[in-house]
């Protein structure tokens, strides 16, 4: 079911030679003139042949180009375009093509390239890091569904078990570490953020060193958040982002000491959205996109498979 990198990069050059941008605006192959036309030594200079189709009349790609390609990482998001979006587009006689990710960079820079029609992975805060940072132009048009973010340990069975001085790893990109310090206040780990996400001089090491948000002096430790399943043997705990917590199969084998809650606000800032490059927010296949995302089928197939760990939030941009 799954892909690798390497797909995104084969896409890009298939894209390339079609002439396609992200939104199938290119003319199709079909408009291709066939091999066997009369060659042009065989028609005088002056005359045009009475069948040939002048070229401002071949159709417009949107008119068949029926196939929508979405960047996602592994799990939940490309298990849920797999598994059931793809058959909901369908029968609207649309096909979906996913290429899987395995981080959080090359999704977008893949989407602002022109080489995806949309991509499925992440917050609203990320996004807008992203566009900041690395100079992008991509929107959200559409809210799918949340993971709640929880705390791990191979180590420990409850918080309270936690040792004073304990390591606890963090997501290093900026939205998802101070999501994770937020959820260490939230579980009474830390008194407070110390400033941290807020204050650009709140480093990770600062906030280990502040024994007045942090009392017990836990070691917080930055790491890359896909890393962070396969590094818990080595930590005392760690706050996962819940899709990878889930391809590592932890909510099974470690299930989470405990899990973030929302309210109105962090409902929308946790919820991962469905996101495409600027301008092409209501194009017909983007819609299509959006319909079968938000349908019932996926709602159920969430709440049947994940039983919690993932669910929905079918909200719109704010």
């Amino acid at each position: 079911m799954k892909k690798n990198v390497l797909t995104s990069l084969l896409l890009a050059g298939t894209l390339a030679i079609g002439a396609l941008t992200g939104c199938g605006s290119g003319a199709p192959e079909t408009t291709t003139a066939p091999a066997t036309e009369t060659p042009a030594t065989e028609t005088p200079a002056t005359e045009t042949p009475a069948t040939e189709t002048p070229a401002a009349e071949a159709p417009a790609g949107d008119a068949t180009d029926k196939k929508i390609t979405v960047g996602a990482t592994p799990v939940p998001h490309a298990e849920i375009l797999d598994n059931i979006v793809k058959e909901v587009l369908a029968e609207e006689g649309w096909e979906l093509e996913v290429v899987v990710f395995q981080d959080y960079v090359l999704p977008n820079t893949s989407l602002e390239a022109g080489e995806l029609d949309a991509n499925y992975f992440q917050t609203l805060g990320y996004m807008n890091q992203q566009n900041a940072d690395a100079g992008l132009h991509l929107a959200a048009v559409a809210g799918i569904h949340i993971e709640p973010m929880g705390i791990y340990s191979q180590k420990y069975k409850s918080l309270s078990e936690l040792p004073d001085g304990a390591e606890i790893g963090i997501p290093n990109d900026p939205d998802n570490g101070a999501r994770a310090v937020d959820l260490l206040v939230q579980k009474g780990l830390l008194v407070s953020n110390g400033g941290f996400g807020t204050d650009a001089g709140v480093t990770e090491a600062a906030l280990t060193a502040d024994a007045e948000a942090n009392p017990h002096g836990y070691v917080i430790t930055p790491l890359e958040a896909a890393n962070l399943p396969l590094s818990l043997p080595d930590l005392d705990a760690a706050a996962i982002n819940g899709n990878y917590a889930l391809e590592a199969d932890l909510p099974a084998t470690y299930p989470a000491l405990d899990i973030e809650e929302f309210d109105s606000e962090t409902t929308v800032k946790r919820t991962n959205f469905l996101v495409v490059k600027d301008g092409s927010q209501n194009s017909e296949k983007i819609q299509a996109l959006v319909k079968a995302l938000q349908s019932d089928k996926v709602q159920a197939y969430i709440d049947e498979t994940y039983k919690g760990a993932v669910i929905t939030s079918f909200i719109d941009p704010q």
